[in-house]
């Protein structure tokens, strides 16, 4: 009878174990709790209808200080710690080094951590982080048509396809992403897809008077810095009346500094976005994973490259953003 009473423990161990060994995480994950995400009259909404709010962390570009972070150590760090339900794999395309220098390379960095995102159950944002996407149309369209046919039926991914449009007029925009879409929807008919807006993802009202109609599915990047004295009430405005004229809104990226990543780190304003965000229940990614020593940075010079951060390893931005997110997601 004892051996039996042992043998069977041991088969009661053994999904525990193998969970363990896989990495993945057990019970509820944010994936479990709020499924395949879609667009529904507006807002972005999770399998129960109602807005998910996802919050998380965006990587830095993939290449530069930033890149030795891109490692499943530091995913496993950020949901355990942090308690993120969202990353953003902010994978660098022009710069030397990176997409069209590196396909390769940089393609195997974003799909390990994506590879790691739907075994730990959190969603991931693959960016495609150019600003002059227009000129490299041809590869983007490469590129996500391969992660469309790699990740197709996997609620967890959502398709960022041009991080940040400079000075382009909205017509530019949005002639690029109606090539780039249909790559992606002839493998991926589901997934959440977001494309950008003139200036730097602020202009989202002059977007919101002609968004694209053919697909669906599509949400808007919206990006902001809390401390950039030009990044206040005009800016809140500007969203507000696009999430009026209904158009769905993500904030794929912010930063508690200023629009050049440094800057003050002004403690009231960021405050006022983050409640103001919380009021709207929409999603987003704060920048960025990197020890750069700037404002917007989370981490200090030095910080560990396997995540187990210690207090002092972090930031004024990471001890805030570790504060926050165990806050609002724990």
């Amino acid at each position: 009878m004892k051996a039996i009473h042992y043998w069977l423990i041991g088969l009661l161990l053994i999904p525990v174990l193998s969970a363990a060994a896989a990495n993945v995480s057990p019970g509820n994950t944010p994936v479990k709790e709020h499924g395949q995400l879609s667009v529904k009259d507006g807002r972005i909404v999770n399998q129960q209808g109602v807005p998910p709010q996802l919050r998380g962390l965006s990587f830095s570009w993939s290449i530069w200080q930033g890149e030795k972070y891109y490692n499943p150590s530091v995913v496993d760090w950020i949901i355990r710690d942090f308690k993120v339900d969202l990353i953003r794999l902010s994978m660098a395309i022009e710069p030397k080094g990176g997409y069209l220098d590196n396909e390769a390379v940089q393609k195997e960095k974003i799909t390990a951590l994506v590879d790691h995102a739907l075994k730990r159950g959190i969603y991931v944002i693959i960016d495609w982080h150019d600003h002059h996407a227009d000129k490299n149309v041809k590869a983007a369209k490469k590129f996500f048509s391969e992660m469309a046919e790699r990740y197709q039926g996997h609620p967890n991914v959502i398709y960022e396809i041009w991080n940040e449009p400079e000075e382009h007029a909205w017509e530019v925009i949005k002639t690029y992403s109606e090539e780039v879409i249909p790559v992606i929807r002839k493998h991926d008919s589901k997934n959440l897809i977001i494309v950008g807006s003139p200036r730097w993802d602020q202009n989202v009202d002059v977007t919101a008077q002609d968004p694209i109609t053919a697909f669906n599915n599509l949400a808007y990047s919206f990006h902001f810095y809390a401390s950039d004295p030009n990044h206040q009430d005009l800016l809140k405005q500007r969203a507000e009346r696009a999430m009026e004229a209904g158009l769905p809104l993500f904030v794929t990226e912010w930063g508690v500094g200023e629009s050049n990543g440094d800057g003050v780190f002004d403690r009231q304003k960021t405050d006022s976005w983050v409640e103001w965000m919380e009021k709207h229940e929409l999603s987003w990614a704060n920048w960025n994973i990197t020890d750069k020593d700037e404002t917007t940075a989370l981490l200090t010079p030095g910080a560990p490259a396997d995540g187990k951060w210690k207090q002092s390893d972090l930031s004024e931005n990471g001890q805030y953003m570790r504060d926050l997110l165990r806050r609002l997601n724990d």
